[in-house]
Order: C-alpha cells, then sequence, then structure tokens
C-alpha cells in the first residue's frame, strides 16, 4: 500500500513541475513591432493563465486598434487555448473589431428604445453622408459607421458615439453634424 501512494505522490509531484515549466515558456512574437511586448506583458502580468483572454484582447485592441488573425493566433498560443475560442470571446463582444478602423468612429445604438426612436433613419442618413455601409470604414480611412445592440442610454433614445462621446437625443442631422466636425 505505502509503495502505491509513494508512486501516485511521485507522479502528481511530476505533473505539477511540468505544469510550471509549460507556463514559463513564452510564445515567440509575431513580429518585431513594439506593441508586441505589450500585449507579451499583459499576458505574463496574468501568468499566461486563460482567464486572462479578454484583458489580453484589450490590449491589442488599444495597441493595435483591431484584433487580426495574427493576434488570435498569437493570444491562442500564449495562454493555451483553442484558436476556435479565442475567436469566438473576439467576435463575440461588440467592443472588438476584426478590422482596421478609421481615425474617427461613430457608434449608433439598435437597442429597441433607440430603434424605435430613429436610429434606422440615422444610420441611413450617415451611409449616405460617409458613402458606406454600417461595418465599413471611408476610403480616406478617416471614419467608420458602426453599430452596436445597446448602449445601455436608453433614456437618451436615440443614441449614438462619436469618438468615445456618448451623444443623446440624435437626429439624422445632429448626427451629421457631428461627423462634419471631423
Amino acid at each position: 500500500m505505502f509503495f502505491g501512494v509513494k508512486r501516485f505522490v511521485l507522479v502528481v509531484g511530476a505533473d505539477v513541475i511540468k505544469d510550471r515549466l509549460m507556463q514559463r515558456e513564452t510564445v515567440a512574437l509575431p513580429s518585431e513591432d513594439k506593441r508586441w511586448r505589450i500585449v507579451q506583458g499583459t499576458i505574463r502580468r496574468h501568468g499566461q493563465a486563460p482567464d486572462a483572454l479578454i484583458e489580453t484582447l484589450h490590449t491589442v485592441q488599444e495597441a493595435f486598434g483591431f484584433i487580426d488573425e495574427t493576434a488570435l493566433r498569437y493570444i491562442a498560443a500564449s495562454l493555451r487555448l483553442p484558436l476556435s475560442h479565442v475567436y469566438g470571446v473576439a467576435t463575440f463582444y461588440n467592443h472588438f473589431t476584426m478590422k482596421p478602423q478609421g481615425e474617427h468612429s461613430c457608434v449608433v445604438c439598435l437597442g429597441t428604445a433607440c430603434y424605435i426612436k430613429g436610429a434606422k433613419s440615422i444610420i441611413e442618413t450617415l451611409e449616405s453622408k460617409l458613402e458606406i455601409e454600417v461595418g465599413e470604414t471611408t476610403p480616406d480611412k478617416r471614419a467608420s459607421l458602426l453599430t452596436a445592440r445597446c448602449l445601455g442610454a436608453c433614456g437618451l433614445a436615440p443614441a449614438g458615439v462619436f469618438d468615445s462621446e456618448v451623444v443623446g437625443m440624435l437626429t439624422p442631422e445632429t448626427a451629421v453634424e457631428h461627423v462634419k466636425a471631423w
């Protein structure tokens, strides 16, 4: 009986050591771009733990402005997560974008209150003015037009976000004024 317990302790101890060694391994950076070091710092700060996924995605978004396939693969390898899981989280949350965005961004809320109070006409007007569709960026990379399911500003409906500034009681005309100011 004693031999069996001792062997179990040795096997479990070896697994713990192996896990700790694997945690110390770092994945090679995708390029020499210094922004990858910022991402790597976030991953290290969280001990390469899989639960650092959203924080790491935020870091990539802030550093690069969007999350591309290279970033998804790097994050998956660094956090030892399936690529499909990383992609699923990155595409589920509205905050993360998979394409480069313009210098300025306009996000129009499509929540129930905003939609009922005219969000559709605001979007149609902005699409016409910017000559792009929702989810696109102008050819000169100056502006991106996006939508959100809900901004949590229902009392201000219809609402939008212009360069991180929440604006309520929007009309098509006031939305165009904000865009013209850019």
